[in-house]
């Protein structure tokens, strides 16, 4: 893939429509999706429920609406959540646990985002008259604001099996599930057992413009029709988005691999940069302490930009690149030339 004057490495959010997914979506049969009706997205809802092992599974706009409607299923008004303290559901979706569900956090704080059931057991609230229930226990895979890292299979298990022993309600942030399956080998349906429901986002990794889905039982899926439809998230035509999806399925699970691979050669190259210290890659997020050149990230990135290479401030002193489908080896030689240039 030829070097651009732009070299985007904000997110895996950034990607364009391939030319075949371009043409999954002007092919798309459609048709109602709020009478589940449209063809297309039935389709793209079976064939998730399959790869993850569940028995339904709901299309949605977006993966935040998908945590938040599962966050609503589980759980009520004045009840706790047990989640990682850089988890996206805390983190990054403007507050919605409290706003839509009514819940607090009981924040898990983990070196690369993966707890165990001794961590979950500590803040465990077991209800009496002062204290909230806590009802939901939800991990997130692959954990973004900690590296990109991938949650091992039987931690997975363990922390599911201890929830649901202690009458917990079990949710994974799926967002970039493939990215774990394609790193370890692990099947999809294997990582999402151990969960109630799960999230699986169709815009980052796999490259489609917008949608997600929430895969669980039935019932589960019932229930989050329509909470859809109370969060304003059902949708006409929606095969045209659907399409996109199932093409990224069909297309671009096993290709996660070479943004694997080129995340680790990015990491390897900028290691070199004087004041850049790399964190260790496990997908396609490279993260980057920046503290011994003196600058915050909010200054590094205008320069950076500038300088024709995007990324993202994940904190005042730490900078996150993400290598996609629209970035090749060409792109990120010539990302770390450009940030030599600039800083070195």
């Amino acid at each position: 893939m030829p070097t651009s004057d732009f070299i985007d490495l904000y997110s895996d959010t950034v990607t364009r429509p391939t030319e075949g997914m371009r043409q999954a979506i002007a092919n798309a049969v459609v048709g109602d999706e709020q009478r589940d009706e449209d063809p297309t997205t039935n389709a793209l809802q079976e064939r998730v429920a399959e790869i993850l092992g569940k028995e339904k599974a709901l299309f949605l706009p977006s993966a935040t609406m998908a945590n938040a409607i599962a966050t609503r299923l589980h759980t009520r008004p004045g009840e706790a959540v047990i989640l990682e303290a850089e988890a996206h559901l805390l983190s990054s979706e403007t507050g919605g646990m409290a706003v839509h569900s009514g819940v607090i956090p009981r924040i898990v704080v983990t070196e690369r985002g993966h707890f165990t059931p001794e961590q979950v057991e500590v803040e465990l609230q077991r209800p009496n008259n002062y204290r909230p229930r806590t009802t939901m226990v939800e991990c997130e895979q692959t954990h973004n604001a900690r590296g990109g890292t991938v949650w091992p299979l039987e931690q997975l298990q363990a922390v599911g099996q201890f929830a649901h022993e202690h009458g917990m309600k079990t949710h994974l942030d799926g967002a970039r599930l493939f990215n774990a399956c394609v790193a370890s080998g692990v099947p999809a349906a294997d990582y999402c057992a151990p969960f109630d429901t799960v999230t699986l986002c169709l815009s980052k990794g796999l490259g489609a413009p917008a949608g997600a889905l929430l895969a669980g039982t039935s019932e589960a899926r019932a229930e989050a029709r329509v909470l859809k439809q109370q969060f304003g998230g059902s949708l006409r035509q929606s095969g045209i988005l659907a399409a996109a999806g199932l093409y990224a399925l069909a297309h671009h699970v096993d290709r996660l691999a070479e943004d694997h691979a080129n995340a680790a050669r990015l990491a390897e190259l900028l290691a070199d940069v004087p004041g850049f210290e790399v964190e260790p890659v496990e997908t396609n997020m490279v993260f980057v302490d920046i503290s011994a050149t003196g600058l915050t990230s909010l200054e590094m990135r205008p320069r950076l930009r500038r300088a024709g290479v995007g990324v993202s401030a994940s904190a005042r002193h730490r900078i996150r690149l993400v290598t996609h489908l629209d970035v090749g080896p060409a792109d990120v030689d010539e990302a770390v030339v450009r940030i030599r240039r600039e800083f070195g």
